[in-house]
């Protein structure tokens, strides 16, 4: 068998590579992690993996830790675990980053003396994954999948606001006051985007270069805004890609002169969302979410698959939009879904069935680009299994304006009743297990405890002089 980390090292001798990083996806979908000499990385870090501090997958966006995680950082005195390279995901070329190669690792706690942080640690064990890392959620997911004979297959549409200010400028005026790098609405528009095609251009060239495959890339409703897809792939290696891409696409930005979010609500016009399209297959690769002989094309299965997304949503909410900002996004008025009902291509629902015959699959349209994409794949997978498992009959479908009827059940409407519904909910209990919750549920607690604390602008323009 041939080592994978062969074209690192041939890479490294021509003098192409000099150093690695090993980075893991944190609650935010963030990469965190550390650079590596090429050596040093081939000859121990490649195979017995790279120490970081537990505390790196028990923070909220500011990398503030405390209690009530899973992970107890304080409590074990800000230890290690251990970032055990995948070399399945190993990049030696990043164009945003000369002369450095990337690989993705997923964390598991040590074994052996001082390996006590977590449950069942021993050598008769072997290293046993941090349940709560977010590519461990989904690998769960992913081999119950496999147990039934399934593969998930997925592709993510981001999309993203340009601004002309650099991330300096942009942060020391507090983000107030950005000129978008497009004045008026470039929807589907081949003009207006002078200013934006230069970054997308080069954005679009790297992520090529670094190994994504680009379908389609276009303007967007709000002024500025841009959308990127990449061809769908096995839904590991598509959130694999999504953490890299949006890593890439800040850094590109950056060089540029510029700054770009992926926030779902940056002000009161469209939001930036994150459709996640997925379809199974068996593990012979055979599509099996399309029926021809049914009437209506899909299989018993797909219906049972749709079935539990609806089932599953209001309680599953909080993994497919985890921050207060993500609710901002999900409201009427805002061309984002806000009630649970499916339909044909139809885009006022949150599940969209779209394609026909081996292409047939769902569109989830409730994740915005705060979406950490192995949660909310994860989230669509285990409803689907669900829905599956249960043999949960699928209602009619929406064939009308579903954000306006008043009929449509409502998604949670705020991230303080998302949390509640995952934190009390017995499927999301049975689906991810107590751990898994309790500790998610803490990570919005902190997103809730520090917007509650803040004081707003709006805030101060409506009460300053007339309260």
């Amino acid at each position: 068998m041939t080592d994978p980390y062969e074209r690192l090292r041939a890479e490294a001798e021509a003098g192409r590579v000099e150093e690695v990083v090993v980075a893991v996806p944190d609650l935010q979908g963030r990469l965190m992690g550390s650079r590596l000499s090429v050596p040093y990385f081939l000859e121990e870090a490649a195979r017995g993996g790279f120490g970081a501090c537990v505390y790196l997958l028990a923070t909220d966006v500011e990398m503030d830790t405390g209690p009530g995680y899973a992970i107890d950082a304080w409590d074990s005195g800000f230890g290690d675990f251990v970032l055990r390279p995948d070399p399945a995901t190993l990049r030696t070329v990043l164009p945003w980053d000369e002369g450095t190669a990337l690989v993705l690792a997923d964390a598991v706690w040590p074994v052996g003396p001082g390996g006590g942080h977590g449950p069942g640690h021993g050598p008769e064990h072997g290293p046993e994954p941090v349940a709560v890392a977010p590519r461990h959620v989904l690998r769960t997911q992913l081999d119950r999948l496999a147990a039934r004979g399934l593969t998930a297959y997925a592709g993510t549409e981001l999309e993203f606001l340009l601004f002309t200010a650099s991330y300096r400028e942009a942060w020391e005026r507090r983000y107030t006051g950005l000129r978008p790098a497009a004045r008026y609405n470039t929807d589907y528009s081949l003009q207006g985007l002078e200013d934006v095609e230069p970054v997308a251009r080069r954005i679009r060239r790297a992520m090529t270069r670094a190994g994504l495959r680009m379908e389609t890339a276009r303007g967007e409703c709000h002024p500025g805004q841009y959308e990127i897809v990449f061809r769908y792939d096995e839904a590991m290696a598509t959130c694999d890609n999504h953490v890299l891409f949006k890593d890439g696409a800040k850094r590109i930005a950056a060089a540029e002169g510029a700054s770009l979010t992926f926030m779902p609500k940056f002000d009161e016009g469209e939001g930036n969302s994150c459709h996640v399209h997925l379809s199974l297959r068996g593990t012979d690769g055979t599509p099996v979410l399309a029926d021809p002989s049914a009437g209506d094309g899909m299989s018993e299965l797909m219906r049972h698959f749709i079935a539990g997304q609806l089932a599953c949503l209001p309680d599953l909410a909080l993994l497919m939009a985890p921050n207060v900002n993500s609710y901002k996004r999900l409201q009427p008025g805002a061309f984002a879904p806000t009630g649970i009902a499916w339909g044909r291509d139809n885009r006022t629902c949150p599940i969209r069935v779209v394609g026909s015959g081996p292409s047939l699959r769902i569109e989830h349209r409730v994740p915005g680009g705060d979406a950490n994409p192995y949660l909310a794949v994860a989230a669509a997978v285990a409803a689907g299994l669900y829905g599956i498992d249960n043999r949960l009959p699928l209602p009619p479908e929406h064939t009308a304006n579903a954000l306006a009827d008043p009929a449509v059940p409502r998604l949670p409407a705020t991230l303080t009743e998302a949390l509640h519904r995952w934190e009390g909910s017995g499927i999301a209990a049975e689906l991810f297990g107590k751990e898994t919750v309790a500790h998610y549920a803490q990570a919005a607690r902190a997103e809730l405890s520090a917007f509650e604390r803040a004081v707003t602008d709006w805030e101060r323009v409506r009460g300053f002089e007339r309260l």
